[in-house]
């Protein structure tokens, strides 16, 4: 569903105090599998964890071989990601989970957009990044040196991300896309897809993709297309069956925003 990808590709090497365990749930939506990103600083007794993914046994163990965790981060509640994260905490003898959505937290507080956590080497500043979903947080951590931002799905390493109504807002998602394009050199590594090199590079690629949609959902609806269904006829003509529904949830949130933004030229 995306466009051409910016040439700028992956990451060769991750930085030493970063280690990835891809989740064994790879799917249209989900690419290769979830990202669960493991983080400790040299020398440090605890490490921190984001994004646990789904409730499955032997990738949780996985993730438990590298403990002892500070805690358990989230960054939205999507069964892909946080599904597995009350059996990890389980597992781990009562880890904190943290999460925006205190539906998801155990045994610690909600974040707290723009709150820093600090502790074992690494300071984590969370960022308030809703539009993927209403409780979609990024974190911006720091190590020595380094710093790496965590996207979650807002950004993706392949591909494009869905905004489905009503928890998605593409209004929000387009602001949160101008937040994070303004970390130019950092590195991204996002919940699913591959690592890149630079954070702002990679929320330019979006945000010009996203206004291309959009304006190619404005001359469709002058058209005469009036549905989510009859937008993608015209707008993804070659889309996979397989994922036409992703679409479908994209192009009612572009609707939405375009008839809440007066951009829409009815017929």
């Amino acid at each position: 569903m995306g466009g051409a990808e910016p040439e700028s590709a992956g990451v060769d090497r991750l930085p030493g105090w970063v280690t990835l365990l891809r989740a064994p749930n790879p799917g249209p939506m989900t690419l290769d599998g979830t990202n669960t990103w493991i983080l400790r600083a040299p020398g440090a007794d605890y490490a921190t964890v984001i994004d646990p993914g789904p409730l499955d046994e032997g990738h949780l163990r996985r993730i438990a071989e590298h403990g002892p965790f500070q805690f358990i981060l989230v960054t939205h509640g999507h069964h892909d990601h946080v599904e597995g994260a009350d059996r990890l905490s389980e597992l781990l003898g009562g880890t904190a989970v943290l999460a925006a959505d205190p539906a998801y937290c155990r045994h610690g507080d909600v974040l707290d957009p723009n709150e820093s956590l600090g502790g074992n080497g690494l300071e984590i500043q969370v960022l308030d990044t809703p539009g993927h979903t209403s409780d979609s947080v990024c974190f911006l951590v720091e190590c020595g040196n380094d710093r790496a931002m965590f996207t979650g799905d807002t950004i993706l390493g392949r591909g494009t991300t869905v905004v489905a109504r009503p928890d998605g807002d593409l209004g929000a998602y387009l602001g949160s896309l101008e937040l994070l394009s303004a970390y130019p050199e950092v590195l991204m590594l996002p919940g699913h897809g591959p690592a890149r090199a630079d954070t702002a590079e990679r929320a330019d690629f979006y945000l010009d993709h996203r206004r291309e949609r959009l304006a190619q959902v404005a001359a469709a609806v002058a058209a005469g297309a009036t549905t989510p269904e009859a937008v993608v006829d015209l707008v993804y003509p070659d889309i996979d069956p397989g994922v036409r529904f992703a679409a479908e949830w994209s192009a009612a949130a572009q609707l939405e925003y375009l008839g809440r933004t007066h951009r829409l030229d009815r017929p």
